[in-house]
């Protein structure tokens, strides 16, 4: 793996456990139907981190335009995150964010 990709990894495994979280914590909220877009990011983020993570550490070819497909979806869970007061959305929101940085940092 190319050691310039350590610390976006390391973000976006960060993001992919934050987001599984939330998305699971979501699903136990009271109202469920309210945090519908905030599942659906966190369940989009998820699997566009998973595709990060395989492309970085097998240096992928394709791995800026992946890169940047996840500084964007980690963007949009964020924000969608941040508009909720549980903790579980808030640290995903912080996981996000971070992620996306890092993200754009390699772009």
């Amino acid at each position: 793996m190319n050691q310039t990709y350590e610390d976006c990894l390391k973000a976006c495994q960060e993001c992919l456990e934050a987001c599984n979280v939330c998305f699971d914590s979501c699903l136990k909220e009271e109202d469920v139907k309210m945090m519908a877009e905030c599942i659906r990011l966190d369940r989009e983020c998820a699997e566009v981190c998973s595709l990060a993570i395989g492309a970085l550490q097998y240096d992928s070819p394709n791995v800026k335009g992946i890169i940047r497909l996840m500084a964007e979806v980690c963007e949009s869970c964020g924000n969608e995150c941040k508009k909720h007061d549980h903790d579980h959305c808030q640290k995903c929101a912080e996981a996000c964010f971070k992620c996306a940085e890092e993200c754009r940092k390699l772009i």
